[in-house]
């Protein structure tokens, strides 16, 4: 059984984890297969959106303790260095609109993971667990990075610290994730807006992307200059071209990601 089930339809690719037994939680094979395919994602100009999701009952419950504590298993150092930290900077600088589409509890790095990703949906039912203090561990595949950045430095602690369980729709209403949706709108919803970011000038999204990116560490000096030299760049793709043509000649535009 594959780890990861890829499917591609109409310039989207879904990326389910597929370990349902254990919910979906991470071992070697997963984050190698997860790492493959969002290189992939990165090298194939037929995909210009990617979903990322879970199989069953959860998104993501994290790590596999059971391989975590392996004696003859991966040291916690080679899980991080070598699973997680890939997978957070693939997902950040893959230059294309990612979505997590959290279907159920999303724990640990499981967590971090969706928060990582561009625009992040859950169903009403589902859950953001920072379940690291209750085993002694720091939070890590980004989450020490992004949360504070997301929810502000008082709310990341006490997540962190405490190991909470947040509700979508609280997630949703302290802006640690997009949007909360009813679990019986929850897959035309994602389908939807999957395919509305698949439709357009991908390339200046990807743009948009790399710019955000950036002003996690820029000075607004150093960041105007940034858009400065983007928007120079995004000026000279297929799709600015066809977005003013369009609208010159008062018809949809045809984007295609160049």
């Amino acid at each position: 059984m594959s780890a990861i089930i890829s499917h591609f339809e109409e310039g989207v690719l879904t990326l389910t984890l597929n370990r349902p037994s254990v919910f979906n939680s991470f071992n070697r094979a997963m984050a190698l297969q997860l790492q493959a395919e969002l290189d992939r994602c990165a090298s194939d100009d037929s995909i210009r959106a990617v979903i990322l999701t879970g199989e069953g009952k959860a998104f993501c419950a994290g790590q596999d303790l059971a391989e975590a504590t392996d004696p003859e298993g991966p040291a916690l150092q080679q899980i991080v260095a070598e699973h997680y930290n890939p997978i957070i900077l693939k997902i950040r600088t893959l230059e294309k609109p990612v979505i997590a589409a959290v279907n159920g509890v999303a724990a640990g790095a499981g967590a971090n993971i969706a928060l990582a990703c561009d625009i992040v949906m859950a169903k009403e039912s589902a859950s953001f667990i920072q379940a690291f203090s209750k085993i002694g561990l720091i939070p890590d595949s980004g989450g020490t990075f992004l949360l504070p950045r997301l929810v502000g430095l008082q709310k990341a602690t006490a997540l962190m610290m405490t190991g909470e369980k947040v509700a979508a729709k609280d997630a949703e209403q302290m802006n640690m994730i997009y949007k909360a949706v009813a679990d019986e709108d929850f897959s035309a919803t994602v389908d939807k807006l999957a395919s509305q970011l698949a439709q357009m000038p991908t390339k200046g999204l990807g743009l948009t992307k790399r710019a955000l990116n950036l002003s996690l560490y820029n000075s607004l000096e150093s960041q105007l200059k940034i858009e400065e030299l983007l928007q120079t760049e995004a000026g000279q793709t297929h799709d600015f071209k066809e977005g003013v043509t369009a609208f010159l000649e008062k018809r949809n535009p045809e984007f295609k990601g160049h």
